[in-house]
């Protein structure tokens, strides 16, 4: 629903994400379903549009994380020792701080922009997935089509990309659509604290702090968004919890 929401938001909205109205965040009405926001623009149409940037922000942060984290947590697991340590003391050294505070010195340390806020998202999903990647090598390493690979006289590469790889899908498929949802509402809390980029662009995280000063003239200009971000959540959660059960091996029919 949310995929189909941001890809028709310009069929299926009331109005253009610019059009504006002559009250400011007014209450809802016949022609504004959900009112006005602060802008003097239609709150649903909004939320609708503002699902595309949240959902974009959201995907390429953790794709960022899946590169970055992937590639550190296979190194990792593959040659151990002094790699593997070198490597996990850093992730345990990012893991030491708070998420928040890694993403809020990431955005601060550049101009503020939707870019920013993608990077320093990307950035703090990256211990979750090399911790995962690395326990999933160190699982699948020792099996026995890993073995006669390097038997074969199979390079570290082609053992990597051709008998570790297509083991690290299905976990790492999993763990990004659990992350994903998370990852919006850490995009969402950035842009709240006015590190996104143009505030004017309909995202729900901004949406959200202009309206903490209309909450008296127009609840649903703060409960729109707040309730799309929640759904959002969910709906990712309950897909991750679904692909677990459906690419695990182990699970029972």
């Amino acid at each position: 629903m949310l995929i189909f929401v941001a890809l028709f938001a310009g069929f299926i909205a009331p109005y253009p994400p610019d059009a504006t109205s002559t009250d400011v965040a007014a209450a809802p009405s016949s022609a504004h379903l959900l009112g006005t926001d602060s802008l003097r623009k239609d709150v649903l149409s909004r939320v609708m549009f503002g699902s595309r940037l949240s959902l974009l922000a959201g995907v390429v942060s953790i794709l960022l994380a899946i590169a970055l984290g992937s590639s550190i947590g296979a190194l990792a697991g593959y040659f151990g020792g002094l790699v593997d340590a070198l490597l996990m003391r850093g992730i345990d050294i990012a893991l030491a701080f708070p998420s928040v505070l890694i993403a809020l010195m990431v955005s601060a340390a550049y101009r503020p922009s939707w870019l920013t806020v993608v990077i320093a998202v990307g950035l703090i999903n990256v211990p979750v997935f090399a911790r995962q990647v690395r326990a999933e090598v160190m699982s699948i390493i020792n099996l026995d089509y890993v073995m006669a690979s390097r038997a074969l006289g199979a390079t570290n590469w082609q053992i990597l990309t051709r008998s570790i790889l297509p083991g690290l899908l299905s976990p790492v498929i999993v763990l990004a659509s659990l992350s994903l949802g998370t990852a919006i509402l850490e995009v969402a809390g950035l842009s709240f604290l006015g590190l996104g980029g143009d505030p004017t662009e309909p995202e729900w995280g901004s949406m959200l702090s202009q309206a903490k000063d209309y909450w008296s003239r127009n609840p649903w200009y703060a409960i729109a968004p707040g309730l799309a971000i929640s759904i959002t959540v969910l709906g990712f959660n309950l897909l991750g919890d679904g692909l677990r059960d459906a690419l695990d091996p182990r699970t029972e029919v």
